[in-house]
């Protein structure tokens, strides 16, 4: 007879995971709800730095606002904003925002099987295929999951993202240098909060592998977004076994698409 579950209470959890462990089991996906909440606000803290420099390089506090309702994809508006800052040509702040953008193609073929419905439901979730929402949704045991996590990540991160630009823009004068405060470290913490449950399979940690040194060895040689993007072609990896839906317990542990 197969032992009781431990009691509610103080380690209950702890020790329901313990026993999850010993039996072999894969560890248990993150919640969509509260882990996508979370990271919007991470996000969040982001966009304030966002704002605030998108201000201090010539933009007024609407065209920063605009940029991510628009545009929606950090290191592109931060490229573009760096660019203009920095006085050059709107075709190369273009040019480099586009370049960064590009990994998003590759998100959106894994997430074609699981967002599905009618054409404007795939073109608002089109505008919501970013480094998070294919993460969190690519982490889900089941389709539906899948799709919900989907969903949660990118509203969560749109609604906080913009809310922080907005906030950045008409205070980034009261506010200062947002290194100051910590903010330009909030999105890439949350960012490799959710690299990390996909370095369980063989297929991750290679794609991490190839990624880091493709972006080693370009940095010191290529212009500015170049290492990215060839870092995130790595990604490509991940599909090599075609676009079959997300529908066993194994999503995101061996699909090897990594965020």
């Amino acid at each position: 007879m197969a032992p009781p579950d431990p009691p509610p209470g103080p380690g209950g959890a702890a020790d329901r995971g313990t026993a999850r462990e010993r039996a072999g089991a894969p560890p248990a996906p993150p919640d969509p709800r509260s882990a996508s909440v979370v990271l919007g606000l991470a996000v969040g803290a982001f966009g304030i730095s966002f704002g605030v420099l998108a201000v201090a390089s010539g933009l007024t506090a609407a065209q920063a606002c605009a940029m991510s309702l628009l545009v929606f994809t950090g290191a592109s508006q931060f490229a573009a904003v760096g660019v203009i800052g920095g006085g050059g040509s709107t075709a190369a702040a273009l040019g480099s925002a586009l370049l960064l953008g590009a990994r998003n193609g590759a998100y959106g073929l894994s997430m074609a099987d699981v967002v599905r419905g009618r054409l404007p439901k795939r073109l608002l979730a089109a505008q919501l295929v970013i480094d998070e929402s294919t993460a969190m949704a690519s982490a889900q045991p089941d389709r539906t999951r899948a799709e919900r996590g989907f969903w949660w990540a990118g509203l969560s991160v749109f609604v906080c993202w913009n809310l922080g630009t907005m906030l950045g823009a008409l205070g980034g004068h009261a506010i200062g240098d947002p290194e100051r405060y910590g903010l330009d470290a909030a999105f890439p913490a949350g960012f490799v909060a959710l690299v990390v449950p996909h370095l369980r399979s063989l297929d991750g940690r290679v794609v991490a592998a190839i990624g880091v040194v493709v972006a080693l060895l370009l940095v010191p040689v290529a212009p500015a977004g170049v290492p990215v993007l060839a870092a995130g072609a790595s990604v490509l990896i991940g599909l090599r076994r075609g676009s079959s839906p997300p529908d066993t317990a194994e999503l995101g542990a061996t699909d090897g698409i990594a965020p």
